[in-house]
């Protein structure tokens, strides 16, 4: 994947800018957002996304020999905007930054993953209004689709954990101490409680009725290069 070129829509100091003027329009709270707090995190953040977006395997991002990103495209800008705001923490320790950036994606996307949930490397998002992620532990090559929840059942945060491959469809939701395997597909609107998944499964339903199948596939395969 070092082959890969990248192409984005805009330069990293035209996406600087871009960035800078609509914090600053969305929160005008007289704690300007200065461009040069942006710059000096993108060009991190845009090495993150060609290294997120040269591993999916769908129209629009990758295929095969140059990965895209488009500002204008949703997704993708949901997912730079989630990249973006937790470099910011991570990298230059710039919490007031992190913070209105989060709160971007959440206005723009109606999409809330908080600067310091820790995502995998590569992840998609698709459509992913009314989407909850909470502080749980995610494996590579996850996909979220719209109306998602991840979340803890008590203050104490016992939060789920993910293995590689998995998809969570619309509407479906993990609360509590799950531990859900590699390659498995969460249906939509399933709803686990502190529930386990094995490798290589299906599930649908409602905890406690829920449905487990299996399924040979490596789920992975049908949207990530390996």
């Amino acid at each position: 994947m070092n082959t890969i070129q990248f192409k984005s829509s805009l330069t990293s100091e035209e996406l600087a800018n871009y960035v800078a003027r609509q914090l600053n329009a969305f929160y005008p709270d007289n704690q300007l957002v200065a461009v040069g707090d942006v710059r000096c995190v993108m060009e991190h953040t845009l090495v993150r996304v060609k290294a997120c977006f040269s591993r999916i395997h769908r129209k629009y991002y990758c295929d095969g020999t140059q990965a895209t990103f488009n500002h204008l495209h949703s997704d993708h800008y949901a997912m730079f905007l989630y990249l973006l705001s937790n470099t910011a923490w991570k990298l230059a320790g710039n919490e007031m930054l992190a913070a209105k950036i989060f709160l971007l994606n959440k206005a723009l996307h109606g999409l809330d993953v908080y600067y310091g949930i820790e995502l995998p490397e590569v992840f998609l998002f698709i459509h992913p209004v009314g989407t909850v992620l909470g502080n749980a532990r995610y494996g590579n090559y996850l996909t979220v689709y719209q109306n998602c929840g991840i979340g803890s059942l008590t203050e104490s945060g016992d939060y789920p954990t993910l293995g590689e491959g998995v998809i969570l469809f619309a509407r479906s939701c993990l609360l509590g101490a799950c531990h859900i395997g590699d390659d498995v597909v969460v249906g939509a609107n399933a709803f686990l409680v502190t529930t386990d998944i094995p490798a290589h499964s299906v599930v649908v339903g409602q905890y406690p009725n829920h449905r487990i199948l299996h399924n040979a596939d490596l789920v992975r395969n049908r949207i990530f290069h390996s």
